[in-house]
C-alpha cells in the first residue's frame, strides 16, 4: 500500500496550474464596459430617439430610465459577487431598491399615460425595430455574461443566472428607452417588464444546464 506522503506527492505532481479568477468587481466592470460599447454601437447605427431631450425633462421618464440603468449595473455586480462561494447571498438584494423604483415608475406611467401613441397606432416596422434592438442588446450581453461566469457560477447557478438575466433585461430596457419613441402602456409592459420576466424565468429554469454546457463540471446541489 502506498504511503500517504507518497500519495500526496504523486497527486501533486500531476496537477496543472489553475489561473485565478479576477476580482468580481473587476469582471463586473468589464461586462458593464461591454454593455456601454453595445449601446454606443446601437446609437451610432440606429440613432437616438428624436424626442430624447424633451423626454428627459419629464421626471417620470428620466427616473424610469435611470432606475432601469441602475438596476442593470447593480444586478451585474451582484451576479459576479454571489458567483463566489465565500460571498454572502445578501448581495442578491443589491439591485432590489432600484428595481422597485423602476417597476413602480412603469406602473405610474401606466396610470397617467394610458396611451400616448398617435392615431395611426404602432406600426409593424417600429415594433420590428424594437425587437431587433432587444435582440442586438440582450444576445451579446447574455452570451458574454455566461462565458465570464462559467467557472464560478456553477456553485450557485440559479441565483447567479437570475441576477445576470436581470442585468441584461434592465440594460435592454434602457436601450429601448433611448432608441425608440414608443410610450404606449402595452409596449412599456411588453418590452420592459415582459423582457425582464422572460429572461429571469428562463435563467431560473435553464441556468444549471447552461453553466454545465459552457463549463462542464460537477455542480453543487445547492443553488
Amino acid at each position: 500500500m502506498i504511503k500517504t506522503p507518497d500519495l500526496i506527492a504523486s497527486l501533486a505532481s500531476n496537477l496543472t496550474p489553475v489561473r485565478r479568477l479576477r476580482p468580481p468587481m473587476r469582471r463586473a466592470t468589464y461586462w458593464l464596459l461591454l454593455a456601454a460599447v453595445v449601446l454606443t454601437l446601437l446609437a451610432i447605427s440606429q440613432g437616438l430617439r428624436p424626442d430624447l431631450a424633451q423626454k428627459l425633462q419629464q421626471p417620470a421618464f428620466a427616473v424610469s430610465m435611470a432606475a432601469s440603468l441602475l438596476t442593470g449595473i447593480l444586478a451585474a455586480i451582484a451576479a459576479f459577487l454571489v458567483s463566489l462561494p465565500d460571498r454572502s447571498r445578501l448581495w442578491l438584494l443589491l439591485p432590489v431598491p432600484a428595481l422597485g423604483i423602476w417597476l413602480s415608475n412603469i406602473g405610474y406611467q401606466c396610470l397617467v399615460q394610458w396611451i400616448s401613441v398617435g392615431p395611426e397606432g404602432v406600426s409593424l416596422g417600429e415594433a420590428a425595430r424594437c425587437f431587433a434592438t432587444l435582440v442586438l442588446t440582450s444576445l451579446p450581453l447574455s452570451l458574454s455574461m455566461l462565458v465570464m461566469l462559467r467557472y464560478a457560477a456553477p456553485l450557485r447557478p440559479t441565483a447567479v443566472t437570475l441576477m445576470g438575466s436581470l442585468a441584461v433585461a434592465a440594460i435592454t430596457a434602457t436601450a429601448l428607452s433611448l432608441f425608440h419613441a414608443i410610450d404606449a402602456t402595452v409596449m412599456i409592459l411588453m418590452w420592459n417588464v415582459g423582457t425582464a420576466v422572460l429572461l429571469v424565468g428562463l435563467g431560473g429554469l435553464f441556468g444549471r444546464r447552461m453553466f454545465r454546457w459552457v463549463a462542464p463540471r460537477t455542480l453543487s446541489p445547492r443553488d
